[in-house]
């Protein structure tokens, strides 16, 4: 089958691109398709393969490199501009407008979707504000684009044959969105990475961007309110100077950390602590293949990750309170088993998420050729 790979952008190395690199491991031969691609040497090599990508008319549009997604209201027009007709499968991976790609009757198009469109839904009003765009002309003219947005994503979603969701969560999005079925293949995680470790040490970690869902100023804020316990933060952000302003003597910043400090800290720590309410949450993964227990918020897909009492504890609202309620009933059960903890964690392991995308795609080919 000759086969064509559609994504959003090649800037940075996050989940959606953990998963083409997946992609391109299952199979070699894919052609690529994506509106922006400006990949450094790492991702060129590791995520690409150093594979050619084939790129949308806005690559060339002035300073797309540092502002393309200025073009939010080109996107779906680029995305429709490739021309795909030669391909028997088409495998899209969006979490904008991937899935958006033009595809005939003849050819399968099957979307691994990380999301639906998030600040043109679910995160509308809280991305108008973050950007200052909840008022005045550029507000109005903001909030038409996404309307229009809005209406071509559920015209869209039509194009696709099967949806895949990388998590229950997303599944339950795609399903009240574009009223579609998906079925659940959890994402890679390179848990050979986070290896086991069971002498743990005195202290909470939380690792994150600072950005305002993530909520770590509530994390920091938690435990400043408890001064007898130590929490390490590592990460940076727009948010920074929030997060500086709620801790205490008891927490201390460390910034942006290498990789190789980031996984000292999830392997030594009592606890991973989590807020977000994340589409997935990689990281909170990583944590538990170190065997290191999360306490997370019950939303999304940490509410499918961590297990409250067997591998974590969870918080149901996001608050100081809540979180540091959560911490200190986490410190009355008995000591986790950290083996079965990182078990657990191999699950979503990269090479379980390479077998059943193999399966999944091939299986529905085959269904698709001979019916």
């Amino acid at each position: 089958m000759k086969k064509a790979l559609v994504h959003e952008w090649f800037v940075d190395y996050a989940g959606s691109e953990r998963c083409i690199e997946s992609f391109l491991n299952i199979w070699n031969d894919f052609d690529i398709f994506s509106l922006v691609a400006y990949p450094d040497k790492e991702i060129r090599k590791k995520v690409l393969k150093n594979k050619e990508v084939k790129t949308s008319f806005i690559q060339k549009l002035p300073f797309a490199e540092k502002k393309f997604r200025n073009y939010l209201p080109l996107f779906p027009l680029a995305i429709e501009q490739f021309d795909l007709s030669g391909y028997d499968v088409v495998l899209s991976s969006s979490h904008a407008v991937a899935k958006g790609a033009l595809t005939g009757q003849n050819q399968l198009h099957i979307c691994y979707c990380h999301t639906p469109i998030r600040y043109a839904w679910d995160l509308y009003h809280e991305y108008l504000k973050s950007a200052g765009l909840d008022k005045g002309i550029k507000g109005v003219i903001a909030k038409r684009i996404l309307h229009k947005i809005r209406i071509w994503d559920v015209i869209s979603s039509g194009r696709v044959d099967h949806y895949i969701a990388n998590s229950k969560y997303i599944a339950g999005r795609i399903k009240k969105i574009y009223n579609r079925d998906a079925d659940v293949i959890y994402p890679p995680v390179d848990t050979h990475l986070y290896p086991l470790e069971t002498n743990k040490e005195e202290f909470y970690f939380t690792a994150s961007r600072f950005v305002p869902y993530k909520k770590v100023e509530m994390i920091v804020e938690a435990f400043a309110g408890m001064p007898d316990k130590k929490l390490l933060v590592a990460g940076d952000g727009p948010n920074r100077k929030l997060v500086e302003s709620k801790a205490a003597k008891n927490i201390e910043l460390l910034g942006y950390l290498p990789a190789e400090k980031l996984n000292h800290y999830m392997r030594k720590a009592k606890a991973f602590v989590f807020a977000a309410e994340e589409d997935f949450g990689i990281t909170v993964v990583e944590a538990l293949s170190c065997g290191t227990p999360v306490i997370a918020l019950n939303k999304g897909g940490t509410g499918e990750t961590v297990i409250d009492g067997f591998n974590g504890v969870h918080f149901y609202e996001q608050t100081p309170n809540a979180i540091a309620a959560a911490v200190k009933r986490f410190e009355t059960i008995k000591e986790p088993d950290y083996v079965k903890i990182h078990d657990f964690a191999e699950q979503f392991s990269r090479q379980i998420f390479e077998e059943k995308i193999k399966t999944y795609v091939e299986e529905k080919y085959n269904l698709f050729r001979n019916k």
